[in-house]
């Protein structure tokens, strides 16, 4: 429930990566692969592979400029609920005090339990804790090291994984893996856990189920509910089903989140990122609410632990529009459709890059108790239509009035055959999209168990 309600939430994309900030969060696999142009690039910047390797960033990776408080603080004012760094990336190096890992952030870099100082500073701010753990990918990682001279070679370094072909995995990683996955529930309690796509392998799966029954029953003795997210492989009704950059084109039984990035061309920080507009993931976020779904949004911070003024202006607008918007969004339910509208919004993986332009005849839905939510994806001195709200369509309850979130203004109103005919008042309450809350005398909502279907 804590989830279904919370909505918004922050990922965290920061770890060795964040220094050569060149291309994406990727640059320890491609800089191993002579086709990439990471390999060209570390060559010129750094050297002969040899001679500097991804483990030699490690000492340049000082985050002396982190501070956990300052960042759970922005987080909480752009509207975030909860909050998911990520405690191991493919990379092979732990932002935390691993004893199973030596190549940590505690024994190197940074010095620095950097998941412990996020929890207790997310924790204090009465957010939810989450992490994301990418283990699963290391052990085939670097395998590019192995085709021409470089450090990869030197089976000591455990940082470069079991240099496996892509994807394929052995019963003895697959312990591994599942032993690194107990160390950090018992070390963080973590109450979201977030995996990238390969936990869906055959070898894999059944170490994952193990790694299910165990998180559950600890969340039990905790006596907190707790979130699994997968992309693909298990049923969507005993974890969240998560889709990286897209969303779903269609309403979903069990809860649903999108996963995604205020930078279109990295998760993590680079030179010269390209970031989105508020406009755009605010759209997003409704759409995505409206449909059973939650919006985990990420910021990717630089190698010193500052994140960019540009990031931190997006975060703030989404938690401008929230504080006048958050009623039609957070603890809200689906109705029995996700909106209306002629305008198509983008769905499946890898396809939100581009925005949408909506118009005021493009809206969403949300429901709470007695009142219906038409969230207007535009503004429109004229008004608009929602032809979901005709007198046929809600015969059996009546409205009992109609305000515009964050307006004192009177919203003139009129229901017909053709739907529910709506003003829109002299002055702008925000920006983005506009909340219509819709005053009913029963209960218009949970229309879910009947109605929605999952893909």
């Amino acid at each position: 429930k804590c989830f279904r309600n919370a909505k918004f939430g922050i990922f965290i994309h920061w770890g060795l990566f964040s220094v050569p900030a060149f291309r994406n969060e990727w640059y320890s696999r491609n800089m191993y692969i002579q086709s990439m142009e990471e390999w060209q690039h570390h060559r010129d910047t750094f050297g002969e592979h040899t001679k500097f390797g991804y483990k030699d960033f490690i000492p340049l990776f000082k985050a002396e400029k982190f501070n956990a408080e300052e960042w759970v603080k922005l987080f909480k004012e752009a509207g975030a609920k909860y909050i998911v760094p990520v405690a191991e990336h493919h990379d092979g190096f732990s932002m935390y005090n691993s004893k199973l890992n030596k190549w940590n952030a505690v024994n190197m870099g940074p010095k620095k339990d950097i998941i412990g100082l996020l929890k207790e500073a997310i924790e204090k701010e009465g957010l939810i804790f989450g992490l994301s753990t990418h283990r699963a990918e290391n052990a085939w990682f670097y395998n590019g090291g192995m085709k021409f001279p470089s450090d990869v070679q030197d089976s000591t370094i455990s940082l470069y994984g079991k240099r496996y072909d892509n994807e394929k995995y052995t019963e003895d990683f697959a312990r591994e893996w599942l032993t690194h996955t107990y160390e950090l529930i018992n070390k963080y309690e973590p109450k979201l856990i977030w995996f990238d796509w390969t936990v869906n392998n055959p070898v894999l799966m059944p170490y994952f189920n193990k790694f299910m029954a165990y998180y559950y029953n600890n969340a039990l003795d905790w006596g907190e509910n707790v979130v699994v997210n997968t992309k693909y492989g298990y049923p969507t009704n005993v974890q969240v089903w998560d889709i990286e950059r897209g969303k779903s084109g269609k309403m979903m039984q069990f809860p649903w989140q999108t996963d995604t990035s205020v930078g279109k061309k990295s998760w993590s920080y680079i030179d010269g990122e390209e970031n989105k507009s508020p406009e755009q993931i605010v759209h997003d976020l409704i759409d995505i609410v409206s449909k059973n779904g939650n919006l985990l949004l990420n910021i990717g911070p630089r190698a010193d632990g500052t994140i960019t003024d540009e990031q931190k202006a997006v975060l703030l607008s989404i938690g401008k529009w929230l504080k006048v918007n958050g009623e039609a969004i957070y603890g809200t339910r689906c109705w029995k459709k996700f909106g209306e509208g002629d305008t198509e919004a983008t769905k499946g993986a890898f396809s939100d890059n581009a925005a949408i332009a909506y118009t005021a005849q493009d809206m969403r839905f949300t429901t709470k108790d007695n009142d219906l939510y038409a969230i207007i994806l535009n503004w429109s001195d004229n008004g608009t239509l929602i032809k979901s709200l005709n007198k046929e369509s809600i015969a059996d309850a009546k409205i009992v009035g109609i305000n515009l979130l964050g307006s004192d203004e009177k919203i003139d109103w009129k229901q017909t055959d053709e739907g529910l005919k709506i003003s829109f008042p002299q002055n702008k309450p925000c920006e983005y999209a506009y909340s219509f809350k819709i005053s009913f005398n029963k209960k218009v909502g949970e229309h879910l168990k009947s109605e929605a279907v999952n893909e």
